[in-house]
């Protein structure tokens, strides 16, 4: 589960005041919800894009801090995936989770994978 911060002086609930809706119009049907690390989380059981198996997306919320988005996608192999003839689901599936997390974030990949790392680098033990 990786949970991503929003940009400065913005809030998860400003960008996707209904974040169950932005979930089904990216990846299908919500099934339910499910209790991860103490965060109620919408579960997509059955995603419409064949790369993915399930996806687990919602608010992580903190008290006193800014909400983040908490996500979990379980895919495929995508060797299996391409093998199947469904080379084009799998270049869709990049732009999905790209496209849904700038739109929840306001961050582009390129801003994420920064903020992974400074984040990695502060939770480093010193030695």
């Amino acid at each position: 589960m990786k949970e991503y911060k929003m940009r400065r002086g913005e809030h998860l609930s400003d960008r996707m005041p209904d974040l169950r809706a932005e979930i089904e119009e990216y990846f299908g049907t919500v099934a339910g919800t499910e209790e991860t690390n103490g965060h109620e989380l919408y579960v997509v059981e059955d995603p419409d894009n064949p790369v993915f198996d399930r996806i687990v997306a919602g608010a992580a919320e903190y008290s006193g801090k800014k909400d983040r988005l908490a996500v979990h996608f379980e895919e495929r192999d995508a060797e299996d995936v391409i093998a199947e003839g469904n080379a084009d689901a799998a270049a869709e599936a990049v732009d999905l989770k790209n496209d849904f997390l700038e739109a929840a974030t306001g961050r582009d990949a390129k801003s994420r994978r920064d903020s992974l790392k400074r984040q990695v680098e502060d939770d480093a033990p010193d030695v």
